[in-house]
C-alpha cells in the first residue's frame, strides 16, 4: 500500500494537537505510525501570536521523494512553510486537464474543417474492384 502523509489527533477535547505522521494509507487515523514527521499546535500559546509547528523538513521531502502522498489538509500546511511549491500535483487546485468537452463551448463549422495539404498523387487510384470474402 501507498504511504500517506496526514495528521493523527492527540491531546485533550479543546486543545487538540496534530502530528505529522507518515502512514500506510489502509491504516486508521490514530495508528502506530511508520515516522513521525512534525508535530502541528493549531492554537497560540497564552500571550503568544503565532502558531507552533516543529518538523522535520528533510524527512518530508524525503518520504515525498519516495513517492508519499500528502493529504489535502496537510499539502496545505506545506505549502505555507515553503515545502511545496504553490503549483505541485498535490495542491487541491491543481490545473486538471479536463478530457470531457464542455457544454457552452461548441465548435463553429470553421473551426472543426482541418485545412487539407494538396498533394500529387504519387499512384493513380486503381479502378479494379476489390474482390470480396465469403465467410
Amino acid at each position: 500500500m501507498p504511504v500517506r502523509l496526514r495528521f493523527s489527533l492527540h491531546g485533550t477535547r479543546h486543545n487538540r494537537i496534530f502530528h505529522l505522521i507518515a502512514v500506510e494509507q489502509g491504516s486508521r487515523r490514530d495508528a502506530k505510525p511508520t515516522e513521525l514527521l512534525g508535530i502541528y499546535n493549531r492554537y497560540a500559546a497564552k500571550g503568544a501570536t503565532q502558531k507552533t509547528i516543529e518538523w522535520s523538513v528533510d524527512r518530508i521531502r524525503y518520504w515525498l521523494n519516495v513517492g508519499a502522498v500528502p493529504t489535502k489538509s496537510v499539502a496545505k500546511l506545506l505549502e505555507m512553510g515553503n515545502i511545496l511549491k504553490p503549483n505541485s500535483p498535490y495542491h487541491s487546485n491543481a490545473t486538471k486537464v479536463s478530457t470531457a468537452p464542455t457544454s457552452s463551448s461548441k465548435p463553429t463549422e470553421a473551426s472543426t474543417r482541418a485545412p487539407v495539404p494538396e498533394t500529387e498523387a504519387t499512384e493513380a487510384p486503381s479502378s479494379e474492384p476489390i474482390p470480396e470474402t465469403k465467410q
